[in-house]
């Protein structure tokens, strides 16, 4: 696997694919390999969707993360071994929709407050005030708070797509992390890991997340992305409009952010059934 590794990431990095993509395919691949344990160059053409089946009946896993793993494994056949995509078929599952979980207000107030940490508190808050995804949050840096009393804003490195970006960074947010600073005196990272040699791991965020969500009471539904659907959602029942929200999302179409209509109570509450409509006709 070792030259095959190697092949792959440079063949990742000369399409500037993100460093958490190029961790995820390879991550991956690996696992195809560990499976059949065999390189996967060695491999038949069926017994890649046969993997994949497996994934989905024996595993369990969600259909996000079985296309997650068929895209990596399409780029592996198709651009490293050299494989025409016709002479290897790999499905893309429908991922069926639900409806993600949305905090209320005093839902996310009472997680706040259940955190057991100043750390753990000022990520919760953080997350749900700049509606950060889950990497971004976890990559940020000291220096990507801009403080500059005309321009309070976070600096998100290479987020989604490879792209930098800037986040909302309110007022009360500042104070929470200058608090968070000064308690603490983090170096590099914002939140760095427990050997302070890199920036917090995603699974920590999340059992951070769960913890607090368990000592609030909340039911346990979802991860800690749902905060930036409550992000995004609490903005448009207060009146703000799709393209301002979908500008701190970071979203680069609005259809991504019109997901969130359906998600807004305000939207809903309020509003006459057709049937009320038509009683005066009686």
């Amino acid at each position: 696997m070792s030259e095959l590794r190697e092949r792959m990431s440079n063949a990742m990095c000369l399409r500037g694919m993100a460093a958490r993509t190029q961790e995820t395919y390879l991550g991956a691949v690996t696992e195809l390999a560990m499976f059949y344990h065999r390189s996967p160059a060695e491999l038949r053409v069926e017994e890649v969707p046969a993997y994949l089946l497996h994934l989905i009946r024996d595993r369990k896993l969600a259909y996000a993360s079985v296309n997650q793993a068929s895209c990596a494994l399409r780029f592996l056949y198709r651009r490293v071994l050299g494989r025409p995509e016709a002479g290897f078929d790999i499905p893309m599952a429908k991922v069926p929709k639900r409806l993600p979980q949305i905090l209320s207000r005093e839902e996310v107030a009472s997680l706040i407050d259940a955190a057991r940490t100043l750390r753990g508190r000022t990520l919760l808050i953080t997350t749900y005030a700049a509606g950060l995804r889950v990497s971004e949050f976890c990559d940020l840096q000291v220096g990507d708070i801009e403080s500059a009393a005309d321009r309070l804003c976070l600096k998100v490195r290479q987020g989604k797509g490879g792209k930098d970006r800037y986040r909302l960074l309110s007022p009360r947010l500042f104070a929470t992390l200058r608090t968070y600073w000064r308690d603490t005196r983090p170096q590099r990272w914002l939140f760095p890991n427990r050997a302070g040699t890199g920036p917090i791991e995603i699974q920590t965020a999340q059992r951070i997340y769960y913890a607090a969500r368990n000592a609030a009471g909340i039911a346990p539904e979802g991860g800690i992305h749902g905060r930036r659907h409550a992000f995004a959602t609490h903005l448009l029942e207060a009146g703000v409009d799709l393209y301002s929200i979908g500008r701190l999302l970071g979203h680069g179409h609005l259809s991504t952010t019109s997901r969130h209509l359906h998600l807004a109570r305000s939207k809903l509450t309020g509003n006459p059934s057709p049937l009320e409509v038509l009683a005066p006709l009686g």
